[in-house]
């Protein structure tokens, strides 16, 4: 009896099993959700319709691309709810100018390409949001769900591509999951330490059902059970696909979350401040990211009296001309101080990886992410207290804790003193005459002294970008634009684009190097379609020249590093812009050209001047902190 107990057992065993696996088969194949919501196999809907939906919730005023069949849906979805779409001249560009639009908007930016190469032409432009921590949504068409590992156009494995650059990555596999998977990943794209997200549509997702259900069709099926079992398949993957699509869902944001600084660390923070003689704040891009606003901060600043170093987007954060605002000689400064607050600022290789710190300033360092809050501080250099929390909200938190005390105010007016005796020199220095035509530090000085005081700075270039970062000067928070940590050449037409379109009453200027320049200047054509009239100043010394200043003397060649006088005026006029040459024989009218320009861009036309430069012997590090 034992025996048949045991054979009970096993039996009831493997019968559960079996229920089990056919439980699971089930759940896979989509027949567990049919017995419960319909396939509407009569609605002309698609699952661009859905994608459109969320991102309208969402606040998302700009979609841009570099159309192709795989997300024309999602094209002509969100044309028909008022997103407006812009399509750009290469993908890269796309990006960038999503990126652009993070930056000022404080919303998510968002790019949609079409598979396999159009995507693959984004990875440069997702991998420079990834280290700029700005959010952005990457839209990317896929081959038919069925399709993918069977050799289909465009096909290859996107996903592998883009998990190690972005936050969240997600393949979708049936209409009903695009609008839960968008509010997810435009969630995260904001939480934490801002991101790129990637969201893969296979193309049989965004298509309507009467469309999709004819490459379901076999023509010619297998006969006898093999061919019932294909054609059942087929024709359940296509039910599942769109089982219970149209249904209402809600397309509203989720909650985001932002890291905080705790009242204790912040008390901590305000006793090491109120007792500091030389403190200096190094602000970087991060500080500049929601919820705070810029304004907020700049008054928190204003409010302390500490004397501040600004970088990347956090450049102007002070206007133009204040008293706490120093530009120049940062490593003495840093040296000399008794306490650094690194707010959003990191020490990677723009703080020579912390070895600027002195050992004996007591440091605060706030950054959202633990990684690059304490990079480098195993070797250089070692904070007194770190809080994983937003710079922003902690800068404003830590002024009202101080309220009623400033900074001695010898010590911002003696780094101030520094300041003008460096721009002193560096002015003397644009006044020299180049061996051949212009001077490009006062050709910087001229576009500084005329742009408006709304103007947008956007820099894309090496040795004449690096010259215009200490030279032009932001007039407010939110105007300068650089590509950041990744130093990313080509950020310059999709910056300006974004920035123009976010800000339409501002000039945009582009400042780039001739190197550069070769990245976008296609996009002067989408400058022209779009109505989005920027100014572009091309410093052109026909070479690579930051790379050239150390090849020559180090290596003996300056191979690969030369270029040619291009007209690139001519290119402008080409795409419908309007360029200006500029050289030794016309520099007296420099001022004139300018002004004509602005007027230009005023009246709609994109323009561009083509300045041909000399060498100098000005040279400054890196542009971003």
């Amino acid at each position: 009896m034992e025996s048949f107990g045991c054979i009970s057992s096993v039996l009831g065993c493997s019968a559960c099993i079996v229920l089990a696996g056919l439980v699971l088969v089930s759940y896979k194949l989509g027949l567990i959700y049919q017995l419960f919501h319909k396939t509407e196999t009569k609605s002309p809907r698609h699952g661009g319709e859905s994608v459109a939906e969320v991102l309208r919730a969402h606040g998302i005023k700009f979609l841009f691309t570099l159309v192709g069949g795989h997300i024309s849906p999602i094209l002509v979805a969100c044309e028909k709810v008022g997103i407006r779409i812009v399509d750009t001249r290469h993908e890269a560009t796309a990006v960038f100018a999503a990126d652009a639009v993070a930056r000022l908007s404080g919303t998510v930016g968002v790019a949609a390409v079409t598979a396999g190469p159009g995507l693959t032409n984004t990875v440069t432009a997702v991998k420079n949001a990834q280290m700029a921590e700005s959010p952005l949504l990457l839209l990317g068409g896929a081959a038919g769900t069925l399709l993918q590992g069977r050799g289909a156009l465009q096909d290859i494995d996107q996903m592998s591509l883009f998990r190690p650059l972005c936050k969240f990555c997600a393949s979708i596999r049936t209409v009903r999951e695009i609008v839960p998977t968008l509010r997810k990943a435009l969630a995260i794209a904001q939480s934490g330490t801002p991101g790129p997200v990637f969201i893969e549509f296979p193309i049989d997702t965004l298509y309507p059902y009467h469309l999709v259900s004819k490459e379901f069709a076999v023509k010619n099926p297998p006969k006898g059970l093999m061919g019932k079992i294909v054609s059942w398949y087929l024709n359940n993957h296509l039910m599942n696909l769109f089982a219970g699509a149209w249904e209402t869902r809600d397309v509203s944001p989720l909650p985001v979350h932002i890291p905080q600084a705790t009242e204790d660390q912040v008390q901590s923070c305000i006793e090491l401040v109120s007792r500091a003689k030389k403190p200096v704040i190094l602000l970087g891009s991060q500080a500049t990211l929601p919820p705070t606003s810029a304004e907020d901060i700049r008054r928190a600043l204003e409010d302390l009296g500490i004397p501040c170093f600004l970088g990347g987007m956090s450049r102007g954060m002070l206007g133009k001309d204040s008293p706490i605002h120093i530009r120049q000689n940062r490593r003495d400064a840093l040296k000399e101080a008794d306490l650094v607050l690194l707010a959003g600022t990191v020490c990677d290789f723009r703080l020579s990886y912390g070895r600027v710190l002195s050992r004996r300033s007591k440091i605060i360092a706030v950054n959202r992410d633990k990684s690059q809050l304490l990079k480098n501080s195993d070797m250089f250099w070692k904070p007194t207290i770190a809080i994983q929390g937003d710079a922003g909200s902690f800068i404003v938190r830590l002024s009202k804790g101080l309220k009623g005390h400033r900074c001695p105010e010898e010590w911002p007016q003696s780094l101030k003193a520094g300041d003008s005796t460096k721009e002193n020199a560096n002015r003397a220095k644009a006044n020299e005459k180049t061996e051949h035509h212009l001077n490009p530090l006062k050709v910087l000085h001229h576009v500084d002294e005329l742009m408006a005081e709304d103007s947008i700075i956007v820099a894309d270039g090496g040795d004449f970008v690096g010259s215009a970062a200490y030279i032009m000067r932001p007039r407010g928070p939110l105007r300068w634009l650089d590509p950041g940590a990744f130093g990313t050449l080509g950020v310059g037409g999709g910056f300006a684009l974004g920035a123009k379109l976010c800000r339409p009453e501002s000039e945009v200027w582009i400042v780039y190097g001739d190197g550069s320049l070769g990245y976008s200047v296609a996009e002067y054509d989408t400058f022209t379609r779009h109505k989005t009239p920027v100014i572009s100043v091309v410093g052109n010394d026909a070479c690579w020249s930051q790379i050239s200043r150390e090849q020559v003397p180090i290596l003996g060649s300056n191979v690969a590093c030369g270029l040619a006088f291009t007209d690139y005026h001519i290119v402008t006029d080409g795409y419908g812009g309007k360029g200006y040459l500029v050289g030794r024989e016309n520099e007296d009218q420099l001022s004139d050209i300018i002004k004509q320009a602005q007027r230009e861009a005023k009246e709609g036309k994109a323009t561009l001047l083509n300045v041909l430069i000399g060498k100098t012997n000005f040279r400054e590090g890196s542009i971003s902190v």
